[in-house]
């Protein structure tokens, strides 16, 4: 029995020694129980009996070793007897026991939360118990029992979390005893020894000072309550700060000069991260691989070195970019996405019509500038289009084109096939007489009736586009007979 309770009390220091330095809970708690005391031995068994129940009350303090484990002394002091079934014999006595015990508990984080409302243990350890008893048959004194007994508690027990400082604590306890005479005899019953068990309920109040960090400040009052260990602190629990300027002397790469976090403590003037005595650009914004030098454009070249600092380019053109490659860099290039040539300043002019595409109207035939670089309209061709304004006429209130009109209309289609860069725009007008919605009508069906002779005539339908305006562009009065019939046009604009 010496042996065992020796290797116990063995594991109990190993343990005390390898938690101490893993705990950051409060580490003590003081528990104060009530509840009964069950004999088992030679004259029988009251375990959760009931029948015959003996009191008791004690008080414990656990010390927190790590989430896995705790090691508590209990101090408990009771009735301890039993009542046979043939009364009035009796089994009376008095015991104080103090138990010390490692307790394995189940919140450890990783079977259960540290933080669980319920929390499972189980216990073992040693224990020392002192007892006085007399055992009485019919009011007759038969033997007595007393003595220092050496007893192995073990057993289980669950704690209810009451809060941050408190919880409520049920344990079943049950002492092997290295004796046999608690009961004051000596039977047959059993070969083991007399035992016991505690069956408690109880409050605990967790206390200590947190100190997280171990640096002698509490952390109730630790300003700096997870300074890294060894870190020399001030009385607020916050490491030194020699110059003041917010950065701890042990994080501080200039801690004899008021700097900035940014650059580890050291003078940073543009606030760029690199610190003044490495910074190659003291007074601008850069990063710390150009060595505090910017990149505005952001092509890998420092704007100190870059030739065109704020369009991206190639160490080849010094930091400009020639995006459609025609050798003129984009930062002076008018078409920087269109091949051009240096003495159009980058830009294309594909017909060589002097007009640049960019300007040019009709980039793929020559033109003139005063046209948009589109081609100028013929004399001959603008006569024909003014015959038309006068020369087509319709059937009255229809949009049939009458066969007069059909010689100005050859014309057109006449001029629009020997013309294919041509679009032509086909606008019919009305006067004001009738309905303004009839007339819209009649008007836009009177364009697309030109549009359709055109078409039929072999002109691209696609080049025409035919739209009604109704009265509501007139060109003349339409009080007069003359003036209505001036309204009542089609008119053509040629678009390229």
């Amino acid at each position: 029995m010496k042996k065992i309770a020796l290797f116990i009390l063995f594991a109990i220091a190993v343990l005390s020694q390898k938690a101490n330095a893993q705990t950051n809970q409060k580490q003590y708690g003081l528990g104060f129980h009530v509840g009964t005391l069950e004999y088992n031995g030679d004259l029988g068994n009251a375990f959760y009996k009931f029948n015959d129940p003996q009191i008791l009350g004690g008080i414990s303090l656990a010390k927190y070793m790590s989430p896995s484990w705790d090691i508590e002394g209990l101090l408990a002091a009771g009735k301890l007897g039993y009542t046979p079934d043939r009364k009035p014999n009796q089994f009376r006595g008095n015991l104080i026991d103090f138990n010390l015990y490692a307790k394995f508990k189940f919140n450890n984080g990783k079977l259960l939360k540290e933080d669980a409302l319920i929390a499972p243990y189980l216990f073992l350890g040693i224990g020392d118990a002192y007892y006085k008893s007399k055992y009485v048959s019919y009011v007759k004194l038969v033997s007595k029992g007393y003595g220092v007994d050496f007893d192995f508690p073990f057993g289980a027990g669950v704690q209810v979390r009451l809060g941050e400082n408190a919880a409520l604590k049920i344990q079943s306890t049950f002492h092997y005893s290295n004796t046999d005479t608690y009961d004051g005899t000596k039977g047959s019953r059993t070969n083991f020894n007399d035992g016991y068990l505690f069956n408690t309920i109880g409050l605990v109040f967790h206390l200590g000072k947190k100190d997280t960090d171990k640096d002698g400040v509490a952390d109730k009052k630790d300003k700096c309550p997870t300074t890294p260990l060894k870190i020399l602190v001030d009385l607020n629990g916050c490491p030194l700060d020699k110059d003041g300027d917010g950065i701890a002397d042990y994080l501080d790469k200039c801690p004899e000069v008021k700097g900035m976090a940014s650059a580890a403590g050291c003078p940073d003037a543009d606030g760029d991260s690199v610190r003044d005595d490495q910074d190659a650009c003291i007074n601008t914004y850069g990063p710390v691989k150009f060595r505090g030098c910017p990149d505005t454009d952001g092509d890998g070249i420092p704007d100190v070195y870059d030739k065109c600092p704020k369009m991206a380019g190639t160490v080849e053109l010094k930091g400009c970019a020639d995006m459609d490659g025609d050798g003129v860099t984009d930062d002076v290039d008018a078409c920087p996405n269109a091949k051009g040539t240096i003495a159009t300043n980058g830009c294309p002019d594909t017909d060589g019509d002097g007009v640049l595409d960019k300007d040019d109207k009709c980039p793929s035939v020559a033109g003139i500038a005063a046209n948009s670089g589109c081609p100028e309209i013929k004399e001959e061709t603008k006569k024909i289009f003014e015959q038309a304004l006068r020369g087509i006429q319709f059937e009255t209130g229809k949009d049939v084109i009458k066969k007069q009109s059909f010689l100005i209309l050859d014309n057109v289609v006449k001029v629009m096939k020997e013309n294919a860069e041509y679009k032509l725009v086909i606008n019919g007008h009305t006067d004001n007489q009738g309905d303004d919605a009839k007339n819209l009508t009649l008007s836009q069906n009177r364009a697309n009736a030109v549009k359709k002779y055109l078409s039929d005539k072999g002109v691209d339908a696609s080049r025409l586009t035919a739209t009604g305006y109704g009265e509501t562009k007139p060109i003349d009065t339409n009080d007069t007979k003359e003036g209505r019939a001036k309204n009542r046009r089609v008119e053509f604009t040629v678009q390229f």
